[in-house]
């Protein structure tokens, strides 16, 4: 398990590829807070929209940083792939917050993504994931609480910065793994 486990961090550069494509999504997410739209469920639905192109450009980035988008032949591939998807059943909870509690979806989107990077440690043995899996929703629920609607661009920019921030870290650890090998 344990050769499975470092060959597919190796091979997939550890997903980096969609965490520089989040980075994109947050871009997007950080204008629409932005732009002078007056209904907060229509700033919402824009903030899903942002989202949708996530995995062509994940796919997109991971040809440019040579990275195997999904090696079919590692058997921990369909187990990636499952952490993956279990974020979807999550999004229900940002789809409730759309109309129940909707200038706190931002919040929860942002909790919704930081959690879902726990199993992502273990998977590709990181410290970077398993920190920010921590650092992301507990920054986000104490930040996004009480602020106020027209300051949500706010949680957009501190997620940017997080994913930034993420990006280079495992840059650092695919780095150190390519030395030690």
């Amino acid at each position: 398990m344990e050769t499975a486990r470092k060959d597919l961090a190796r091979r997939t550069k550890r997903g980096l590829h969609f965490i520089i494509a989040s980075i994109v999504t947050w871009l997007g997410v950080f204008v629409v807070w932005l732009i002078p739209v007056e209904n907060i469920l229509t700033r919402n639905l824009l903030t899903f929209f942002c989202t949708t192109p996530l995995m062509p450009l994940a796919y997109a980035i991971s040809r440019v940083l040579k990275a195997e988008f999904s090696p079919k032949d590692n058997p921990l591939n369909n187990l990636g792939i499952l952490f993956s998807v279990n974020q979807f059943l999550y999004i229900l909870i940002a789809m409730w917050a759309y109309a129940a509690a909707p200038a706190n979806m931002v919040m929860i989107l942002a909790m919704i993504f930081g959690a879902h990077l726990l199993p992502f440690g273990w998977l590709y043995q990181s410290r970077a994931y398993y920190t920010m899996s921590i650092i992301v929703p507990f920054a986000m629920l104490c930040l996004g609480y009480n602020l106020p609607e027209e300051r949500v661009f706010i949680l957009a920019g501190i997620m940017i910065a997080f994913e930034v921030i993420f990006s280079l870290w495992l840059g650092v650890e695919i780095r150190n793994e390519e030395e030690a090998n």
